[in-house]
């Protein structure tokens, strides 16, 4: 499943971008790997590939050096843009940021499992099978959290959404932190990013919407916070 209206090019570039923004292959200053290695790792052609590499470097994602290769740029442009940088750095309170989850992140399921491609489909469950194993492993699953949240708002195609999430990492913080020692958020947990990827895998949009509002509902409780 591919996402409607864009070209092949182009979701080989969202590809490459998550790559960077998500699974953290690649941080800025890297330099991607050389043509053959990609397009064998994305399975797509080189004319594609190239072609989805000048698309992120049109978007100030990538950089190409003659005669080195291409590399990750810094780019903070989108969210000074939307005014999102300053507003990711002030102090806001655990009830405020949860808040915020509480507003966007299932309406993002809700998008997520109607726009998803396969590819973004197995990121997310991929960080949600990760995250069970730390869980059960006793090992601070801070970052995989992170990813599996951010890759479910990449999957909505709203760029807005993809820009908000670096602000709500502070409430996944938080909670993350304050649930390791709860046994009962921490079963929550689980239980409930299973119901999360199953609506998604169903494609159920209205499931996937329901089981976030109630992850993030349990992890207010957990909090002592009332909606």
């Amino acid at each position: 499943m591919t996402k409607r209206g864009k070209s092949l090019a182009e979701n080989v570039a969202d590809d490459i971008l998550a790559m960077i923004t998500i699974d953290k292959k690649f941080a800025v200053g890297d330099k991607l790997p050389n043509e053959n290695e990609l397009s064998l790792a994305l399975k797509v052609s080189r004319t594609t590939l190239r072609e989805a590499i000048r698309i992120l470097v049109t978007h100030n994602v990538l950089e190409i050096r003659r005669g080195k290769g291409t590399f990750v740029k810094n780019n903070n442009n989108l969210s000074e843009d939307v005014g999102l940088k300053e507003l990711s750095t002030s102090e806001m309170d655990i009830k405020d940021l949860y808040e915020m989850r509480l507003i966007f992140e299932p309406e993002s399921a809700y998008y997520a499992a109607k726009r998803a491609t396969d590819k973004e489909l197995d990121r997310i469950l991929y960080y949600g099978k990760l995250e069970e194993e730390l869980i059960m492993k006793n090992q601070d699953r801070t970052e995989v959290e992170q990813s599996f949240h951010n890759s479910i708002a990449r999957a909505t195609h709203n760029e807005f959404m993809n820009q908000l999430m670096p602000i709500l990492y502070s409430a996944i913080d938080k909670g993350v932190h304050f649930s390791s020692s709860n046994l009962e958020m921490v079963q929550d947990t689980l239980t409930d990013h299973r119901l999360i990827m199953n609506f998604l895998c169903k494609r159920d949009a209205e499931g996937a919407k329901t089981a976030m509002r109630l992850h993030i509902i349990h992890a207010m409780r957990g909090f002592g916070i009332k909606e």
